[in-house]
């Protein structure tokens, strides 16, 4: 991406992301969901770390939120309220504590402490002589709003705070740090932590989240049903909706939770020892069965794991998890850069949606003669998992979603498994797009091929053939001798296995028992045990053979074995990116399109996965150490020892291309009786040697 081109795409991505945060912030609405803004955010981010000269001092990076309403009496902050860096790996919080650790060397960041990042209203609670009297909510960071009245009514917020001998006082915490150990910290010393003050300070702070558990949220959504009323959309905004309203009884009628992360006044060592202060004043805090603290990054990236896990089953919603210095001196020394400390980032779980940009759509034919449209886009994370396509289903999803190449489209995994569009960000529109022509793809595709959308239906289908003449098609030409040569299938057996509905797809031929083949007219006991083994025999092919078998449009034989060789295994053949596939030499744009078409379909997909659970394994290829590895041939004429295909097979088997024309990179032309007049002038005219059936013979001895 250029600079101009990035300027662009910054310029829309802040548009996109202040009028998310308006409606999310401000009129508490939602226009996208939280995981696609924080995919917006994160490209961001990364494009103004790449061109830091474009960052402006309103660019949605260096600001907390939006501004407060104007329904409440503004009140100034104390102290910032800020907001946290995300990052999305392992590597992103190594990198994180790289840096810091260049600005404070020496091994004092040794410790990190975790907490559960919710999803409610960051408000601020303020205690005078341990009577509750100001709530505020966070605002831009700076100003916020007195929602005193509404947190209140909040039940299991303490409008005094207890100090008994059950809960000791705030001098109770002046244990001395323990030296630590690990990847992260080496030869830390031992640090005694600062003393709080003695008893009850006259004022303190406590930061925290106003949240609506789940199961309350579900309760309410339930009466609302029944009543005929409209759902409430999610825990987050109705909390948000509760606090803000004018009328406290609102807000007292709702299921609102006070969940608190920080003790800002009085100050403490660390930010275990302000959790431990946070639990003896009675305050509710995120998972507290679980440990905080952690040495080491392979103890921590574990217990991100296991949060992950786990994490659906929390009381509240959860998207990440926030990682602090634990050392507050330390923390504070490394002070804030913009709008974030540098001392903490949050860790945000694999997105259950996420955004990206099309790159084009390509139609797939399935073994019905149905066809699927298929989006291609830049690979991004879906729900821990990297996703490149989603299908698009038909003609009129593609109307609906008005989808077009190059837009950016929000993504989501349906049921946590299969990739779909959700929705296009019209905003994000590069200017010069053109509506998709559904019926023109198909013919720019496959223009061999005329098709038809029956009356009634949604999906295009080849015209003049019925679903049981592709699927016997299919099986032959899978059983072919180019293709896994499986004795047995020929025409008249495929038939009366398609026709007495035993194998309805490629993959029921390895469910085929010999009592059931018995049955059918044509077979016996011994034809039927063949068949079964033949079948058998076949569970583990070549991969170049199996690539040919699939029946991929306009791939051979010799461009299955240039995929073979290119790729090494069927995983990465299925991975692989339009560029990769044009990149390599005889594969053009038609045939690449044809691939991604094959390997992005979801039918076919599945197939595979059917294929493999039931025991085919493909053989990845590997052709170092093959004698004629690198080398380029073609066979014309009749050769009398064996026929032309297995001529061929023979040299692809010991590495070499066989190639249908000949070029300056022909390394031999084998000739036979009556060979083609036309391949034999190029040879001579280009120099190229020919050589005959014998010499041919000792070649591949």
């Amino acid at each position: 991406m250029t600079k101009a081109e990035a300027e662009a795409r910054i310029k829309k991505l802040r548009e996109i992301i202040n009028d998310y945060r308006y409606h999310y912030h401000v009129l508490d609405e939602s226009i996208m969901s939280e995981a696609a803004a924080d995919s917006l955010k994160h490209e961001l981010s990364l494009l103004e770390d790449e061109y830091p000269e474009l960052i402006t001092p309103d660019s949605p990076t260096q600001r907390v939120a939006g501004r407060p309403l104007d329904k409440f009496t503004k009140v100034q902050h104390e102290k910032r309220m800020i907001s946290l860096a995300d990052v999305f790996s392992k590597e992103e919080i190594k990198d994180w504590i790289t840096r810091n650790e260049k600005l404070i060397p020496g091994g004092e960041i040794a410790e990190f402490f975790t907490d559960i990042k919710m999803d409610g209203l960051a408000c601020s609670l303020k205690y005078r002589d341990g009577v509750f009297y100001q709530a505020v909510t966070r605002g831009d960071g700076f100003v916020g709003e007195d929602v005193t009245m509404n947190v209140r009514t909040i039940e299991n917020v303490p409008l005094r705070i207890p100090f008994s001998a059950e809960h000791p006082s705030f001098s109770d915490t002046s244990r001395s740090r323990p030296s630590l150990r690990g990847s992260l910290a080496r030869g830390a010393p031992v640090v005694a932590p600062r003393s709080l003050k003695e008893g009850v300070p006259a004022e303190i702070e406590v930061r925290g989240e106003i949240v609506i558990f789940k199961k309350d949220f579900e309760k309410i959504n339930e009466a609302r049903r029944k009543n005929g009323e409209e759902e409430y959309a999610n825990p987050r905004n109705l909390a948000a909706g509760s606090v803000r309203q004018l009328d406290p009884k609102v807000a007292a009628s709702r299921p609102l939770r006070f969940i608190a992360y920080d003790l800002v006044t009085p100050d403490s060592p660390t930010w275990h020892d302000a959790y431990e202060m946070l639990r003896k004043m009675r305050f509710q805090t995120s998972g507290e069965d679980r440990v905080w603290k952690y040495n080491e990054l392979p103890e921590l990236m574990k217990y991100i794991r296991e949060l992950d896990d786990y994490r659906k089953g929390l009381k509240f919603n959860t998207d990440g998890m926030v990682i602090k210095i634990n050392d507050r001196a330390v923390y504070d020394r490394l002070g804030i850069v913009g709008k974030t400390p540098r001392g903490a980032v949050a860790f945000k779980f694999p997105a259950e949606e996420s955004t990206s940009v099309v790159r084009d759509i390509v139609i797939s034919i399935g073994r019905t003669g149905a066809t699927t449209p298929v989006a291609l886009f830049d690979p991004v994370v879906v729900a821990g998992s990297t996703v490149r396509h989603a299908t698009l289903h038909n003609a009129d999803e593609i109307e609906r979603l008005d989808i077009r190449i190059g837009d950016t489209v929000v993504i989501y995994k349906a049921g946590d498994i299969i990739p779909q569009v959700k929705e296009v960000l019209l905003t994000l529109r590069p200017d010069g797009t053109k509506k998709f022509d559904f019926e023109e793809a198909l013919r720019m595709q496959y223009p061999e091929l005329d098709f038809e959308r029956p009356t009634g239906e949604v999906v295009y289908r080849v015209k003049g053939e019925t679903t049981d003449f592709i699927l016997k098609r299919a099986i032959e030409y899978y059983a072919s001798k180019p293709a896994l040569n499986i004795e047995g299938l020929g025409e008249k057996n495929v038939e009366a296995l398609v026709k007495t509905g035993l194998v309805k797809s490629l993959p029921d031929l390895y469910r085929l028992t010999v009592g059931e083949v018995m049955k059918l007219e044509r077979f016996g006991e011994v034809s039927a045990r063949n068949l079964v083994k033949a079948i058998e025999g076949a569970k583990n092919p070549k991969l170049a053979k199996f690539i040919t078998a699939l029946g991929i449009r306009h791939v051979g034989a010799q461009t299955a074995t240039l995929l073979a060789r290119k790729f090494g295994s069927l995983e990465k053949i299925m991975a692989a990116s339009e560029d990769e596939l044009v990149a390599i030499p005889d594969i053009g744009a038609v045939m690449a399109k044809s691939i991604m078409a094959w390997t992005n379909d979801e039918e076919n997909v599945k197939m595979l996965a059917e294929m493999k659970e039931l025991g085919v394994k493909v053989q990845d290829e590997d052709v170092t150490g093959l004698p004629l590895n690198g080398k380029s041939y073609i066979v014309t004429g009749t050769l009398s020892s064996m026929g032309r295909e297995e001529a061929e097979d023979k040299l692809r088997e010991l590495g070499a291309t066989v190639t249908s024309s000949v070029t300056k990179n022909t390394t031999a032309l084998i000739v036979g009786e009556k060979p083609g007049k036309s391949k034999m002038d190029k040879a001579e005219k280009l120099g190229i040697k020919v050589i005959g059936e014998d010499e041919f013979l000792e070649l591949v001895k």
